[in-house]
C-alpha cells in the first residue's frame, strides 16, 4: 500500500493534485486546505497518504502532515463519516485543534464544518471521541509540508486560493468575497480559511 509521495507537483486543483514520481504521476485526492498550502506548481512536494482500496476502487487521499492522516483514517472509522466528510472537518480543524473541539464537547466547533448542523454535530461528538483519542494527535501541528520548509504562498495568489477552496465547499461568491473582506493577503493558509468559515458560520 501508499504510504507516502515525494515527488513534483504537476497540476494543483482544489480538490485533487497530480503528484509525479519516478515518471508516474499519482492523482490524489485533498482537502481544499491541503491544496492551498502545497504551494505552486513545478515545485517538490511531499504528501502523506492514505490508500483507500475498495473491491471496485482505489484511491489516494493526501495530506500534510502524519497526524492529519492518523486523524482521517480514525474519522473514517466512525459511523456515518466517509472520505468526504473527513476531508471537510479536516479542513476546518487541524488535528490537535478537532481533539480540543471533542475535549471541551464544542458543538459549535463542529458546525463549523460545511453540511455539518447540530443534531449531526453532536452524534459525532460521542462517534469520534474513542476514535480520537490516540496519543499521535497530541502534539502540535507542523507548519510545512514542502521539502524545502518554505512558506506558503501569500500575496494575490493566496487570497485566489482561498476562494476557490471556499467555492468549492459550495459557498456563493457574495460570500466568499464577506468572508475575505479584511482578512490579511499573507499567512498560513489553513488559519486563513478557518476565520474565513468561522465569518461565514455567524453570517
Amino acid at each position: 500500500m501508499i504510504g507516502s509521495l515525494r515527488g513534483t507537483l504537476l497540476e494543483r486543483g482544489v480538490a485533487e493534485v497530480l503528484v509525479e514520481v519516478g515518471g508516474i504521476g499519482y492523482r490524489v485526492t485533498v482537502s481544499p486546505a491541503t491544496a492551498v498550502q502545497l504551494g505552486e506548481v513545478g515545485t517538490e512536494v511531499f504528501v502523506h497518504v492514505h490508500h483507500n482500496i475498495r473491491e471496485d476502487n482505489q484511491a489516494l487521499f493526501g495530506f500534510c502532515t502524519r497526524e492529519e492522516r492518523v486523524a482521517f483514517e480514525a474519522l473514517l472509522g466512525a459511523h456515518g463519516v466517509g472520505p468526504a466528510l473527513a476531508l471537510a472537518i479536516l479542513s476546518v480543524h487541524a488535528p490537535a485543534e478537532l481533539r480540543r473541539v471533542l475535549l471541551d464537547d464544542d458543538l459549535d466547533a463542529l458546525c463549523l464544518v460545511p453540511g455539518v448542523g447540530k443534531k449531526t454535530a453532536a452524534r459525532l461528538l460521542v462517534e469520534l471521541k474513542s476514535r480520537l483519542d490516540v496519543p499521535e494527535l497530541d502534539g502540535p501541528l507542523p507548519a510545512s509540508v514542502r521539502a524545502g520548509g518554505g512558506a506558503a504562498a501569500g500575496g494575490a495568489r493566496a487570497r485566489d486560493d482561498l476562494r476557490q477552496a471556499l467555492a468549492s465547499l459550495g459557498y456563493q461568491p457574495d460570500e466568499v468575497h464577506a468572508a475575505l473582506r479584511d482578512l490579511p493577503d499573507e499567512g498560513d493558509p489553513s488559519v486563513l480559511l478557518k476565520l474565513a468559515l468561522q465569518r461565514l458560520a455567524v453570517a
